[in-house]
């Protein structure tokens, strides 16, 4: 069953409406679905539209942080369920995986696109059979799914690593995709 909800997203509290509104948006359907989130633990940007939402709609959330980003003075552990300090990034995103079952990228920057990025390789290996959505607001992500798709074609990855992720446009489309996700299905992970 999928229940804890790993949300990679933008800490900018400088983006474009529709980034936050699609993010609280997505929030509030993942409260309302029974749902909790693992995310990066701070009071900022994207993130924290979609974890506020969360809990304001009956989720729970957990924040996953390192400590020299606690230091900065980020930290939300007084908003979150649960408040976890990490050494460093890498054990970050370690613990975020290992206590979610299932990963949203917002719109983001450099931090959010290595986050999805290992997560879809970890799926490509076999490591996990998680859905992995990318909610491409406003089309954000439309040149890195070109990009995505020129590495297929060009032999770098195989056909079979389009079903690795899934596109969607709207935060109901990813909840329908959460909602319906079938992990038995997932045949094309850890295959060569």
């Amino acid at each position: 069953m999928i229940k804890n909800i790993c949300v990679f997203a933008s800490s900018s509290n400088q983006l474009k409406e529709c980034f936050y509104k699609d993010a609280s948006e997505l929030g509030t359907l993942l409260g309302q679905a029974g749902m909790n989130i693992v995310y990066g633990g701070s009071r900022l940007g994207l993130m924290y539209a979609c974890a506020s939402a969360v809990k304001a709609n009956g989720g729970k959330i957990c924040g996953v942080m390192p400590q020299k980003l606690r230091d900065f003075g980020v930290g939300n552990p007084e908003d979150c369920d649960e408040f976890i300090l990490t050494s460093g990034m890498r054990e970050r995103k370690a613990k975020m995986d290992e206590i979610s079952d299932a990963v949203i990228a917002l719109a983001g920057g450099f931090g959010t696109l290595e986050e999805i990025s290992e997560m879809i390789v970890q799926k490509q290996l076999g490591y996990n059979t998680k859905p992995i959505i990318i909610l491409n607001t406003d089309g954000f992500y439309n040149n890195l799914i070109n990009f995505f798709d020129d590495i297929i074609k060009q032999s770098f990855a195989k056909e079979s690593s389009r079903y690795l992720y899934h596109i969607a446009s709207a935060p109901e489309e990813v909840i329908r995709y959460i909602e319906s996700y079938n992990p038995e299905n997932v045949k094309y992970a850890g295959k060569f």
